[in-house]
Parts: C-alpha cells; structure tokens; sequence
C-alpha cells in the first residue's frame, strides 16, 4: 500500500502525502518507512535540488501519529524505541543537504508538526482549517519525535511551553506572526509556492529571522533567564493539574535538560521521558479516553439517518443560542431562533455574532466567512417558517406544563417527519412526550453549559422513540462537534442522575461542618477542574433545587438522606452567580471570595473540616456508585458511555479514566469494602449496586 505519491517539477520532488482509504493522513510505520526510502532516493537523485511535502486531503496535513500504533506498546522500552525510530527519519530530515518545505492546509497535529519542524521551510495556507498543535499532553505523553526541541528553538521557550504544555491549537495567522511558519499563501499556492521555496534556500537567499520579542531574547538568551522561565513555568503547572498529571512536568524537565545539555543529548532524554510516561496508568486512561471518544463520532445508525438542512431552537438565551451557534458554524445547518419576543431573539443573535466576530478580529476566520455563517441564523418571535423545519431543540425553562405547551405548538406549524428533542437536563423525556401527538419523534438532546466548548451531547430515548429519529439526532450532534453517547429515559437520564448524589453529599458535608474553600479544594485535588460549591453557583441554586426535587422519589426509595438546603437558600434569594448571591461573593462578574454570610445556614462561621481524603471519597464514589446503578438498570448502555458522560460532560478527573475504568483500577472489591464502610457510618445512600458487589465477588473488571 502506497501512502506517498511522488511527481518532479523544476527539479523538485513534490511528496503527496494520502493514505489510501482515509480521511486523514496519520503517521504509521508504513508511512515512515515509505518515507525514509524517498529520502534515500532524493540523495541520490542528481537531478533534484530539494523536496516539497504536501497532503492529498481536502483538508488534512496530518492528523498526528497513528494512536494504534502507540497502543500496541505496552512497556516503557517499547514506547521509547518509537521515539528513537522516529528522531531517526526526522534527523535526516533535518540534516538533508538538499532543502525540504512542507506545505502545510487543514490539521497538522502531533507527528504531523514534528515532521514539520524537522523541515527547513514551512508555509501554511490562510484558511480557518489550517490548525496547527502539539495536543501530545492531552494523552498523558509529551512530544517524542523531536517537538520538544525544535520548537522552543525555532519561536522560543516560553511560546512553545504555552502550547506543549496545554495543547491548545496554533492557528495559520498566529503560526506565521510568531515564526512556526515562514510564508503565509492561499490554499491553491501552496504548492506553486513551496516550489519557489526550495529554490530559494537551494540558492542560499534565505535567512530566517527572529520573530521573539527583545524581552523574550533577553530573558531566554542567558542561563539565569531561562531558569526563572522554567521554574515560574513548574508553578504554573502544578497549580493548574495539583501533581494529578505527570507530563507537564516532563515537558519542562525535557525543554531545560535540551537547553542544559545540547539538543543531541535532548532527543535521547525526549525519547527516555515519552516511554516512561507512555507506560503510565494516567497516560492508558487518557488514551482509551481518545478512542472512546473517536468511536462515539461514528454514527452506529448511519444507514436510517434523515437529512436534515433547517434546525428551529426555541430559546435564545444562553443555552439557545450555543446550541444555534455550533449548529450553524460546525453543523452549517440553516437556523431559526426563536423567543417570545424579537429583543429577546435579537440578544441571542448578538452573542452568536459576537463570538464570530472575535474570531474574525483574531482571524481565526475572514470577515467573509463570519458574515457567511452568520447568515444561517435569524432571531424570530414567532413560528412563521417553522414549515420547513426537519428539527426543533427546545432549550426553554425547566417547566413541564411549559414544554406541554410547545410541543403541541410545535406540532401545529410543522410536518409529520420533524423531530421534536428536549434540552432539559432532568424532566424524563416520556413525561415531555405525553403531550405529543407523535411520541416517536420524541427525544432528548441534552447539551452542557457553554455549549461552544463542552464536548458531550447527550441523546436520551424512550421506549416509543424510533431509531430513524435516533440516528438522526445521533448525525446532528456529530456535525456540531460533539462526542455523542445515547443513554435511555429515566430521571436525570445519567449525567445529571450521577451529578445529583454528588452535589447533595458536599451540600451534607457542609451542613457537617465543612468549609465550602475546603469542599473545593478537595475535589480540585482530586482531580475535577471546580469544585463543587463553585459549581453549584454556575448551575444555580434554583436549577440545582429544581434536579433534586426531581431526583428526591427515586433516591428516597433507597433510603437515602437528602439536603433541602438548595430550595431553602432560594427561597431566601440565593441564586449564584447569576444574581451574584452563592457560595461566593463576585464582583464584576468574577468570583471573589467565600461568601460567609451564608454559613447562617448551615450552622455558623466556626467550621471543622473533616479529614480530606473521606470527604473526597465520600463525594466521588456516590457519583462513582451511581454511575453503577445506571448501568445495572440499563440507563447506560455501556461502560465506555458512562466514563465518556462523566468525564466529558460533568468534569470526572480525565487522568482516572471515567468511574468504570476508575473502579477497573482499583478493584471493585476495594470500591464495595469503601462504600460498605461509609453506609454503616453515614446511612443507606452508599449501599454499593449490586453490579459492583458481583464485579468484587467474580473479580471481573467493567472494560
């Protein structure tokens, strides 16, 4: 199978890259192989001056490494011979006698940048699908075929640590202002221009220049400068992961070992520090995280999917008009965005055409393509056109009678194919459908607050849903960018189901006696990014008070003990952040600093903390419990959709890997010895499902 097609132009071999029956190029043995051969071929052709790299694909330069390939390495040796394999190729690259520009349009992520970077020229196309990476720490390893020293050495140390240390994405504009990318073309004079660039550095008219500041010169030009770098970097970095995650610090460790000791010595110290890391339990759970998520962007339904152009979303506040956003920017779907009156409509207009134009003034996208899309959306207060709508998503108040009323609305002004789904993060989805005069076109779609960013959407049936609605639905979330999991109706379907217990146990531990700075310092350590105080003054005390009146019947039939704190603190006015009255004080929309007066409520100012370690599993393991008794009562389908749900959309510590693969790793019997402990300590509402306890029994694992 060949993965490189290669054509000669002015005495240039251009490399096309396209791996056969792909999407996207990745990076494989075979591919690299393929690759190192045509780098024999290009030394000794005499009739070549150098080499252009460029994709086949529509809109890919290459994706990263081949994940398969990583995960068939089980021990820290293996993983590091991959790293030294590849610092091989790349080395060849770099010290090619003949010049070699990559091309660069659509993703070029991972491996793909670090072939890159070994390159002599880079050029990238002006185009909002050129995104450029270095995602590595988001697996748990750091860059291993060489991006851990060609990049601080190409734009400097404390850019590259910016981007190796969180992954963010580097955009075409932002690769070129700061010195990743040498040229800046249009996407058809790429390869017309790459060409001219050969010829360039084969004539030698071509010196790159230092793109750093003279602050950042200074700073990282001297021994003392780059300590301070590193050490203020290390700070940082474990403010932000609390030692949960072992490759930030890795990253540094490697950067400064390069810097101390010469690149040469760099490589090899990359090569050791990725193996060792590969091998981690932290790095296994962030990669079957990787696969679980790339599996559930694959539609198991595909073949009964209806299409879809028009989406009608009833509600333009925030929810709303997130869900209109990544429908008409990711999904390119035409929407109608609905409210009770045109100023309300035309508020959530505004902040979908807002978000645009930030990205237009970061250009991110041109100003043309923030009009294009901002022309799929119109803000109306009225059904009028509701006609040709294929589905409507509701992200109205948490009201039945109120969803009751819409529906038939709905029902009213469109036909008999369009589906009717609910964002409603707990009101049981056949409840909603009752009122419906075609049920089976009843479903939930529940995204997560700020849809932009969140990742998850969950789908929830009923048991009159049909599946061509299903996969239908199951297609829109994956066109919006979402990892879709479906899980089956009930009371807070999973995600809020599973949040509830969670919530309700800091709210007890608090009435305990508990510090909310406490409450959130634990569960940040724990590994969730907020606490859940903070989190309860996100969500709101009345959407919060809302789930667990909903929630209470089912976990009252378990004996289990309930806060009634929530609903009394909104009945004294106590919302959250939105009227800036919760757990903490904010001022200018920012959280300040614990907001005492509300101790009144759950006993007075003097507060005894409880030792941290019980608080933090008596509040992780009801969520991790309940996660259980969702997938015994056939809630969840799969333990994969509950660690995606988990993680994804409630914030469960992505390094354990979701309560499934969390219980995998620390047994079930450990997990049923705890919460046993805990129900004869503090009542029945840690009683373990019955699925843990015959996991802990047959020793069985959940993956």
């Amino acid at each position: 199978m060949s993965y490189l097609e290669i054509t000669k132009t002015e005495n240039v071999a251009v490399l096309t890259l396209d791996q056969p029956g792909e999407k996207v190029n990745t990076l494989n043995e075979s591919m690299m192989e393929q690759f190192a051969s045509f780098l024999t071929d290009l030394d000794s052709d005499p009739s070549l001056i150098g080499a252009v790299l460029i994709s086949g694909k529509e809109n890919n330069f290459i994706a990263g490494a081949d994940i398969e390939m990583f995960k068939s390495r089980e021990t820290a040796q293996e993983i590091e011979q991959l790293s030294l394999d590849g610092h091989k190729i790349l080395n060849r690259v770099e010290s090619s006698s003949k010049p070699i520009v990559v091309a660069i349009h659509g993703s070029c992520m991972g491996g793909g940048l670090e072939l890159s970077l070994a390159c002599q020229y880079r050029i990238v196309s002006d185009h909002s699908k050129t995104i450029l990476g270095l995602p590595e720490v988001k697996l748990g390893i750091l860059p291993g075929t060489g991006g851990t020293q060609r990049l601080p050495r190409l734009i400097g140390i404390q850019k590259s640590l910016n981007f190796m240390l969180t992954g963010k994405n580097i955009y075409a504009r932002q690769a070129y202002k700061i010195g990743l990318a040498d040229e800046m073309v249009h996407k058809d004079a790429l390869k017309g221009a790459a060409i001219k660039a050969v010829h360039k550095l084969s004539s030698g008219n071509f010196t790159r220049k230092d793109k750093r500041s003279s602050m950042e010169k200074m700073i990282e030009g001297n021994a003392l400068g780059r300590k301070i770098v590193f050490s203020q970097a290390l700070k940082q970095t474990l403010a932000q992961t609390k030692g949960n995650y072992p490759a930030p610090e890795k990253i540094l460790d490697t950067v400064e070992f390069g810097y101390k000791n010469g690149k040469e010595k760099g490589l090899i110290n990359e090569a050791k520090l990725f193996g060792e890391l590969g091998a981690t339990k932290e790095s296994r759970a962030l990669v079957n995280l990787f696969f679980a998520m790339t599996n559930a962007k694959k539609n198991p339904l595909k073949e009964l999917v209806l299409p879809i152009d028009k989406i009608g979303v009833l509600g333009a506040g925030l929810m709303g008009s997130g869900i209109a956003d990544v429908s008409i920017n990711k999904g390119k779907y035409s929407v109608l965005l609905k409210d009770r009156d045109l100023e309300s409509a035309s508020k959530g207009e505004k902040s979908i055409w807002e978000d645009l134009n930030k990205k237009a003034r970061k250009r991110i996208i041109t100003k043309f393509e923030r009009d294009e899309v901002a022309s799929r959306v119109t803000g109306i207060d009225s059904y009028t056109g509701f006609d040709g709508v294929d589905l409507v998503i509701e992200a109205v108040f948490e009201d039945l009678d109120l969803k009751h009323k819409i529906i038939k609305e709905v029902e009213d002004v469109t036909g008999e194919n369009t589906i009717f789904a609910s964002n409603t993060s707990s009101i049981p989805i056949s409840e909603i459908a009752k009122a419906s005069s075609r049920p089976q076109n009843v479903i939930g779609m529940h995204y997560f607050s700020p849809v932009q960013k969140m990742p998850l959407l969950e789908i929830i049936t009923t048991s009159q849903t049909a599946d061509w609605v299903t996969a239908t639905a199951y297609e829109v979330g994956v066109k919006q960018g979402k990892t879709v999991i479906v899980v089956n109706d009930g009371p807070g379907f999973y995600t809020t189901r599973i949040l509830a217990p969670f919530m309700n146990e800091a709210l007890l531990l608090l009435e305990e006696g508990a510090s909310i700075e406490f409450l959130d310092k634990a569960m940040k350590q724990f590994g969730y990014p907020v606490g859940p105080m903070a989190l309860l003054d996100e969500v709101g005390f009345d959407v919060g008070a809302h789930v667990g009146e909903t929630m209470k019947p089912m976990f009252d039939k378990r004996g289990a003990k309930s806060s009634e704190k929530a609903k009394e603190l909104v009945d004294e006015g106590y919302l959250g952040r939105k009227n800036k009255k919760g757990m903490y004080s904010y001022a200018d929309g920012k959280k300040k600093e614990v907001n005492t007066e509300i101790y009144k409520y759950f006993g007075g100012t003097n507060r005894t903390n409880p030792d941290m370690k019980t608080a933090q599993f008596r509040m992780a393991l009801t969520m991790i419990n309940e996660a259980a008794y969702c997938l015994e009562e056939g809630v969840l389908k799969s333990a994969t959709d509950g660690d995606l749900g988990a993680i994804l959309g409630l914030g469960f510590p992505p390094f354990l890997g979701g309560p499934f693969r969390y219980i995998d790793q620390i047994g079930a019997d450990t997990i049923v010895k705890k919460l046993t402990a805990f129900s004869e300590e503090f009542g029945p509402r840690f009683k373990p499902s019955d699925i843990l306890i015959q996991k802990a029994e047959s020793k069985d694992s959940f993956h």
